[in-house]
């Protein structure tokens, strides 16, 4: 049996890797961007009828279309239903975007860290990453992916000139904008949509139903300039025809009503109190050890060590005590030792917080006596 050539490029997700260990009951863990299994909406299963267990139209139930119009508007971007695709998750359009955009040798400007999947997705059709950092000018790509809105993984939230910026460096580009974090907003940052800024260019912009409300629905949308959204759609109906429609329709009536409102103010109160928690942990056991920003939005804060350690290795320290992150280096196109580690802040007990991020202090005092005897 002969596969096909880009097969050859593929390899366990390291996010999948360790959340294998990471969700085993008794483990303590800081490594997915699970949110709160509390914090999941009451949906109302009793609005279903027969029509969402037909098949259904590749770019997605129009109800569900004009509602994110409707709550694009509200984030300050304006389009029309005919914008508006559907996705079964917001990873089918990071997916979609690289069939469209990338073949082998395909330049495109990521963010140095970014997100991990994004990575394998572009990774897979041969991409040639061009890593930057924020404040840097960006690289010639035809494609530039950014995560701008509490990025994942260090939480950062571009300032509105720095959008603006993007925006303007990115006109000879088409500029794939990823905002699932948009509704995790603690602080009330401003938080434009980068596209908004966009002046006759191509554009992509993509947010998810997952963060906001619950990932077993697979459900996110894509919303894009004109010349791109008719081949994503083509795409999208080779890739699986369409999105699920029983979530399509529980997601509908959550929007139709004021429970979206309610609910997100709800969520950024609980995650908001889960956050200050985590920081005064880390303050508390880790203050001597490395530095951080608490994030103003979000499930993540990104810990920047003081010395140069192998996270991979603390890793697997913690993991026999049954505590997980996720290491530095798995967010950066190359793959360099990056002594930083991401902790999800969301989906641990409040009760286990300062008993986790006392393990992983403990752990990283050990790697830096190892280093220094």
């Amino acid at each position: 049996m002969t596969l096909s050539l880009r097969t050859r490029t593929l390899g366990a997700s390291p996010v999948r890797e360790i959340l294998k260990i990471a969700t085993q009951s008794e483990t303590i863990s800081f490594a997915g961007g699970l949110p709160s299994a509390d914090c999941f909406p009451a949906l109302d299963y009793a609005s279903l009828d027969d029509h969402c267990l037909q098949y259904g139209t590749s770019e997605g139930d129009t109800p569900l279309r004009e509602a994110v119009v409707e709550l694009m508007a509200r984030r300050g971007l304006i389009c029309t239903v005919e914008q508006v695709l559907v996705l079964s998750g917001s990873q089918q359009g990071i997916d979609l975007v690289a069939k469209l955009m990338i073949d082998p040798g395909t330049p495109v400007a990521v963010e140095a860290p970014t997100y991990i999947a994004a990575l394998q997705a572009f990774r897979f059709f041969g991409a040639a990453f061009k890593p930057f950092n924020v404040g840097e000018p960006l690289p010639d790509a035809p494609l530039v992916y950014i995560n701008p809105t509490f990025q994942n993984p260090t939480g950062y939230c571009y300032s509105v000139d720095e959008r603006q910026s993007i925006a303007a460096q990115a006109k000879n580009s088409v500029l794939f904008e990823d905002d699932p974090y948009h509704d995790l907003n603690f602080d009330a940052l401003p938080t434009p949509p980068i596209v908004t800024f966009c002046e006759n260019q191509s554009w992509i912009y993509q947010s998810s139903f997952s963060k906001s409300l619950a990932p077993g629905l697979r459900l996110g949308f894509i919303v894009a300039s004109a010349d791109l959204i008719d081949t994503l759609t083509y795409l999208k109906q080779a890739a699986d025809l369409h999105s699920c429609r029983i979530s399509q329709s529980l997601v509908t009536s959550f929007l139709s009503t004021d429970k979206m409102a309610t609910h997100n103010a709800q969520l950024c109160e609980r995650y908001q109190a889960k956050r200050d928690i985590f920081d005064e942990a880390i303050t508390r056991h880790c203050s001597d050890l490395g530095r951080w920003t608490p994030p103003a939005g979000g499930l993540f804060f990104w810990l920047q060590l003081n010395q140069q350690i192998d996270a991979i290795a603390l890793l697997q320290q913690c993991l026999t005590r049954k505590v997980a992150f996720m290491p530095g280096e798995h967010f950066y196109a190359s793959a360099v030792n990056q002594s930083a580690i991401r902790l999800n802040f969301s989906n641990a007990p409040i009760d286990q917080i300062d008993h986790g991020v006392s393990i992983i202090a403990e752990e990283i005092r050990r790697a830096y006596e190892q280093k220094t005897s």
